[in-house]
């Protein structure tokens, strides 16, 4: 799982990031909203974590902006006790969850794992870009007209359509859809150029851009 946090208290944001790392979490952290909204628009995360009294750019300005950018990743806004109308504020701008400082590290973690957990038994029906719209039901892709996805081409491309326009790395790939199966860069190329095909061939306006190594970017083109 790749994690964002965003905390302006250096030691803080240390251990939490110290102690995500030692349960297998990668992390990136910053220490202001600005920095994380620049963040969240170059990469692909499975969390974020934002707390509300940051300078330059604070929390709650941090999520309204990400959310505003399209962007669906969970979010857990951190807050002081006595900061009980920015908790309301977060959640109405679309935080889905926080926790009150000073809170413990196990408590977080147990977030984290729950989380997951919400994650794995939800599955969208249908997700829809630009002119094209991906059925994981019928497990198919549509345009001007629609073709059959293997189970492998499904999930690489429905987390490129949660993730448009954000650079993915190959290694990134190889864990979402491969898992603890063996693969490769070269195995992860073979399967965007069967994406490539197939969008090609049903006249969708998305395309996967990238060389070979990666990293790869989903895109919106002009049909031209």
């Amino acid at each position: 799982m790749k994690i964002l946090l965003a905390e302006d208290e250096k030691q803080l944001n240390r251990v939490i990031t110290v102690a995500l790392e030692r349960e297998g979490y990668q992390v990136d952290s910053v220490e202001n909203g600005l920095e994380a909204v620049k963040k969240a628009q170059e990469n692909s995360y499975n969390l974020i974590i934002l707390d509300i009294m940051m300078p330059i750019m604070t929390g709650i300005e941090a999520l309204q902006e990400i959310r505003a950018n399209g962007d669906t990743t969970y979010i857990i806004m951190l807050t002081a006790m006595s900061e009980v109308d920015d908790r309301v504020n977060g959640l109405d701008a679309g935080a889905d969850d926080y926790l009150t400082k000073p809170f413990s590290l196990k408590e977080l973690l147990a977030r984290l794992r729950s989380m997951a957990r919400r994650a794995d038994s939800y599955t969208d029906v249908q997700l829809q870009l630009g002119n094209t719209a991906l059925d994981l039901d019928e497990q198919e892709v549509r345009a001007t007209n629609s073709i059959r996805l293997s189970n492998k081409e499904l999930h690489l491309l429905k987390y490129f359509m949660k993730n448009p326009q954000k650079e993915l790395s190959s290694q990134q790939l190889q864990e979402l859809v491969w898992s603890q199966e063996e693969t490769d860069t070269e195995l992860v190329h073979i399967y965007i150029s069967y994406l490539r095909q197939k969008l090609a061939s049903i006249q969708s306006c998305l395309k996967i851009i990238g060389d070979k190594e990666g990293p790869f970017q989903l895109i919106e083109t002009s049909g031209e």
